[in-house]
């Protein structure tokens, strides 16, 4: 018999986050490294432990995930968005617990363009007068 897996899509900036979770024993491997060797930092296990810590299901899950595009942060905080929408598929109870925490909702926050006469989006080039 085949384990039950959920998918879903987690996005930050440019980074995508595709992820499977599986009843386990709360593994995650990232492009397949562990959180530690992929990220290299430990503020990021926080980060990635929240929808567990929210949903009370600590070690019931496994998680791989692949994540590209966009830096370390952006790509933590699409693993997180992935993982919460997986959770909610899992158990639809899930979704006012990981709703009030601000998991489900897609941080839409992208850098804003370069314009045309300008440095950059807003900052001007500089002025002389002489």
């Amino acid at each position: 018999m085949a384990q039950e897996q959920t998918y879903a899509t987690g996005k930050r900036k440019s980074a995508i986050a595709r992820v499977w979770i599986t009843p386990g024993s709360g593994n995650i491997i990232v492009n397949q490294l562990t959180t530690d060797n992929y990220f290299g930092n430990i503020f990021f296990e926080q980060k990635v432990d929240k929808p567990f810590a929210v949903t009370e299901t600590a070690e019931a899950f496994d998680v791989k995930a692949t994540v590209q595009g966009g830096g370390k942060s952006a790509q933590v905080d699409a693993l997180v968005h992935g993982i919460s929408k997986a959770l909610q598929e899992v158990n639809p109870e899930f979704r006012d617990s990981l709703k009030k925490a601000g998991l489900l909702t897609r941080d839409s926050r992208i850098k804003e363009r370069k314009k045309y006469g300008q440095r950059g989006a807003r900052a001007r080039f500089q002025f002389s007068k002489r």
